[in-house]
């Protein structure tokens, strides 16, 4: 998945049947807890860096990686000294 622009990010998306896309930004150091969420997510980070945690295995990303989580899946977020921006796709239950 290889996007330079939202536009496309979000073409790409919505043609694989994702539902709601949208940009979101998070501040220098936060850190989400174990959680899950109601939707499929598929994400693209664009500036700063992450860490994402599921199960046992803590992957760090770095703008220009991708990941994605599976609804209802457990995970962790810890986003890097600078923040971080992704781009994500959500496809929604029901």
């Amino acid at each position: 998945m290889n996007h330079t622009t939202f536009e496309s990010f979000s073409a790409s998306a919505n043609a694989a049947g994702f539902d709601e896309v949208l940009e979101r930004r998070w501040e220098a150091g936060k850190v989400l807890d174990t959680h899950p969420h109601p939707f499929d997510a598929r994400a693209r980070l664009v500036q700063g860096e992450m860490w994402l945690t599921v199960g046992a295995s803590t992957r760090h990303l770095c703008a220009g990686d991708s990941f994605e989580v599976a609804r209802e899946v457990p995970h962790a977020e810890r986003y890097g000294a600078d923040g971080a921006t992704y781009w994500v796709a959500r496809r929604n239950a029901g």
